[in-house]
């Protein structure tokens, strides 16, 4: 060792060793060449922004380097933002949660009357949790003044730390958890949701559904309309469905168009999320509309969140869950449902939720089942066990 004391660890013959700094405003690291980078508990470092600015850039692009920002998660912040990146796949980081039940400390030894709550014994199905962990966590929940800090401090899925710090969703987390642990057979007509993006940030993502499951989910960058209307067209050819939901928002329309034309108009269905929805709104005394959703796509929301709250299965995703738990919504003057837009997600740092869209957009009719449309060669389109001419 050449030099040893609390900051540098330094081995002079060869040529390498470790270096400790405190996160500053002034850009801690700026100067220096590293190889690898561990930034600790960065969700409560000042102006992350700039300190990041400053530190990544200290290690080269090459083979055998390595950057990791690890912290507990302190509410929606700027670490936040990257976590949402990372985990939509929209930058070069890997997303990786830890939960506290993978460390074998965290369990209590059982007092004589311990019984799990009807709430305790949920949570341990869901996580595989035995009651040595339940116990632990109860132990750890009193000295919290709410059990949301708890769940910021020690979370069991990477949304639930955020979720439970300052942010309120349309789609609550517990739902979303719940249907990522059910295990439903696919059944009944195949209905596809598709939520088209360009070339830029945004994702085109494709849902499948059947019955009370979301079979999977693909979602895909920088595709162009045709690129989008031809992957469709060859869903359409190899998985038969009986029903293409679309948004014609945006580079929607032209993927719609073009599918239209390429002779695919009784499958597809054109949805405007800017629209009005289609379910009529329920009415006051006075005769006069009084709640509901607002438009189409909040209708959809409701929908899919309905289909939530009873047994629904959807795909193990880390960032599907991401997508549906960072919607917000308010009410309008007359109380209706208004989701919060794309446009000011991205304000607050927060990636397009596309995959929750894909699969809301598979939610066109409040109880899942496809309309029936007719052919525009007028043929009967058949559908299990039901003949619609």
């Amino acid at each position: 060792t050449g030099t040893s004391n609390a900051e540098e660890l330094i081995f002079d013959n060869i040529d390498s060793g470790y270096l400790v700094s405190v996160a500053t405003e002034e850009g801690s690291g700026r100067s220096a060449t590293a190889q690898i980078l561990h930034a600790s508990e960065a969700a409560f470092w000042v102006d992350l922004p700039t300190q990041l600015a400053a530190l990544m850039q200290t290690v080269p692009d090459i083979d055998g380097t390595e950057i990791i920002i690890e912290t507990t998660a302190n509410g929606y912040n700027d670490f936040h933002k990257l976590w949402r990146k990372a985990e939509s796949g929209g930058s070069e980081f890997t997303a990786v949660f830890l939960p506290w039940s993978i460390d074998p400390a965290y369990r209590a030894k059982l007092p004589d009357d311990f019984v799990m709550t009807a709430e305790e014994t949920k949570l341990a199905e869901l996580h595989g949790l035995d009651a040595e962990q339940i116990c632990w966590r109860r132990n750890k929940i009193s000295g919290f003044s709410s059990e949301e800090y708890f769940c910021q401090e020690y979370p069991l899925v990477a949304s639930e730390a955020f979720i439970a710090a300052s942010f309120d969703s349309y789609i609550p987390a517990d739902l979303v958890l719940r249907a990522r642990k059910e295990d439903i057979a696919p059944h009944g007509p195949l209905m596809i949701g598709v939520d088209p993006a360009g070339k830029g940030a945004d994702r085109t993502a494709i849902a499948w559904r059947r019955g009370s499951c979301i079979e999977k989910i693909e979602a895909r960058r920088g595709l162009d309309t045709m690129e989008v209307a031809g992957l469709v067209a060859k869903i359409i050819r190899e998985d038969k469905p009986v029903r293409v939901n679309i948004d014609v928002g945006g580079l929607g329309v032209g993927v719609y168009d073009r599918l239209v034309e390429q002779g695919y108009g009784s499958v597809i269905n054109a949805v405007n999320f800017g629209g009005k929805p289609i379910e009529p709104p329920p009415y006051d005394e006075t005769g006069r509309p009084a709640g509901g959703p607002a438009n189409r796509r909040a209708e959809l929301y409701v929908n899919l969140r309905k289909a939530l709250e009873g047994r629904f299965s959807l795909p193990d995703s880390t960032s599907l869950q991401g997508d549906l738990t960072s919607i917000g919504y308010k009410f309008t003057s007359d109380g209706r449902l208004l989701l919060e837009a794309k446009e000011d997600m991205r304000r607050r740092g927060v990636p397009s939720p596309d995959e929750g869209d894909a699969v809301a957009l598979c939610f066109t009719e409040p109880d899942g089942a496809p309309v029936p449309r007719v052919s525009n060669f007028n043929r009967p389109l058949i559908y299990p066990n039901i003949v619609y001419v």
